[in-house]
Parts: structure tokens; sequence; C-alpha cells
């Protein structure tokens, strides 16, 4: 089959989404459709989907990446919990992953109507992708931890360990969601896929293999990436440099706004689902103390 026809069938497997209840019979799990059809009854489910979601509604659909036991493509679950109507972003706070001195601070996400950009001091974790495989990417294939390690790991280039699966199996997320027509979305992507491909495009130090050489905590880090593109939409006075405080401080700003602005904002915590890939996350401190008074004063999530 020539590539031209591999792309073809590829983009046509990712682009039809298959639903079903995830369904367990006799060690095998698949999506059992609402005629009794058995959808991906021959694919490798992950065990973490199992664990969480056995007996729910979910949908699912391939990744171009591949598992490396059988060389087949991944498939991503996952449940139907996104509400699209407005313009809408929605800023993500990880909490720390307690194994990496590099985590201690958290990290922050930002996701522009169903498209979440994430910037990092790895290079091939500057990205942007759907929501679903943000928050839900199966721990297979690139996306899961060594299997010896528990760690990243990229000493066999064939059988890369990135250990970036889905977020919301590593960290609890803590969500600031802000709705309005007037949000400009579009604008945003752009200053985000810009920076992206500039990221891309830096050469990389040899002494640093994978990393993204002009990382830093104070002016080009996942928190001032974002903060600043926001900033350039006209949100001047966002501020903050670790992730929890610049959360606390966007959430403080967006309340205080919304009702000049027709905002419709919203705080709320995704909770963690715990998987053998990863321990449980744990919160960050604020270092600013004026974002204390700050997060006091917002509602409680």
């Amino acid at each position: 089959m020539s590539s031209d026809k591999i792309a073809a069938q590829f983009y046509k497997m990712n682009e039809n989404l298959i639903q079903g209840i995830l369904t367990q019979e006799k060690g095998k799990a698949f999506l059992l459709g609402p005629n009794g059809e058995h959808y991906l009854e021959t694919e490798l489910i992950w065990d973490g989907y199992i664990r969480h979601w056995l007996g729910k509604p979910l949908y699912a659909r391939y990744l171009a990446q591949r598992d490396y036991e059988r060389g087949k493509p991944i498939v991503i679950m996952w449940p139907d919990d996104q509400v699209l109507n407005l313009p809408y972003i929605e800023l993500y706070y990880n909490e720390r992953l307690v194994k990496y001195l590099g985590s201690i601070l958290g990290h922050i996400a930002i996701n522009l109507k169903g498209e979440v950009f994430n910037f990092a001091f790895r290079v091939n974790e500057n990205e942007v992708v759907k929501r679903e495989e943000y928050l839900y990417r199966p721990a297979l294939g690139e996306f899961a931890p060594h299997p010896v390690l528990g760690c990243f790991h990229v000493g066999d280039r064939e059988k890369a360990y990135y250990n970036n699966f889905g977020r919301l199996f590593m960290r609890t997320i803590h969500v600031l969601r802000i709705e309005g027509p007037d949000l400009d979305t579009v604008c945003l992507s752009k200053i985000f896929h810009t920076e992206l491909q500039r990221i891309h495009n830096t050469p990389v130090d040899p002494k640093k293999p994978g990393m993204y050489r002009d990382f830093d905590i104070f002016t080009q880090s996942c928190t001032t990436i974002i903060r600043d593109g926001l900033r350039r939409l006209g949100f001047q006075k966002l501020s903050g440099i670790s992730p929890k405080d610049f959360f606390v401080n966007a959430s403080h700003f967006f309340y205080h706004i919304k009702k000049e602005a027709a905002f419709k904002v919203r705080l709320y915590r995704m909770k963690q689902l715990k998987v053998p890939e990863a321990p449980y996350s744990a919160e960050t401190p604020i270092l600013n103390p004026i974002n204390r008074i700050k997060q006091w004063r917002l509602p409680r999530y």
C-alpha cells in the first residue's frame, strides 16, 4: 500500500469516532454498541480505562502513535464530559509530580475551545493536542513510563518512553474556565502556534539533547508563555511566574472583571484518576503572599 493510501486510511480512522459502553467479557475488553456490536475487540485497550470506566459510555478513536508490543495504532478512550458552546478558555494548573524535581512548582497548560497548548522544558512536550489527548492518552507506547525504570527514558530511539500519558491520570488538575462571545480564541491560538513553531525551530543544545534550549523559569516557561499570550490578547494585569501563583492571580482577575466583560467564570477541580503508572500528585504552595489573599477571596471548589 502506498504512503498516500496509508495516510488517507489513518485520517479516516482518526476522524471516525466510535461510541459504546466499555465492557469486559472473558478477560477481553471492547466497546459495546447500541445493537450489540463489539467495537475494538481485537485492539489493545489500556488497563487504566478498565480500572475507572468499566460499564460507562465512552468515545474512542485511533492515535497516530503505535504501541510497542504489536506495532498497531494506539486506541484512546474518553468520557463525553466536554460542553462546547460559546468561545472559551480553560486554564489548567496541574499539581506537581512527586517523583520529579523539575515538577516541584507544578505545571500550567491552556485549552482554547478544545485545543490544548502545552509548553515545557522537554522539546517533545511543546505541543498542541485535542483536549481528550491531553487529559486521557493511555500509558502505552511512547506515552508510557519506562517499564523498568518507571520514568522518562529515551536511551532507545526506537522505543522512547516520554512518560506523558493522559495528564488526568498523572495529576489532579485545577481548572479556570472562562466563557464569553468576545473571547478571541482564534487570535490567541495563532499566538501560541507561532510560539510552538519558534520553539521547535530553536537549535538543540548538544549538551542537553531533547531539552528546549531557551527554557527559563522566569522568562520562557509554561507559565510565562501562556501569561504573555493572554497579555497580548488585552489582559495586561495578569501576573505570576510559578504555575500556582499565576493560576490564582488569573482566577481572581477574571472573577473581578466578569460582569463588565460579560464573561462566565467557573473554578473547579478534576481529581486524578489513579493508575499504577503514576503516584498521587501534590498541590504546590503559593509563593506570593498577595496571591494567598486573592485565593482566600475566591469561591471554594
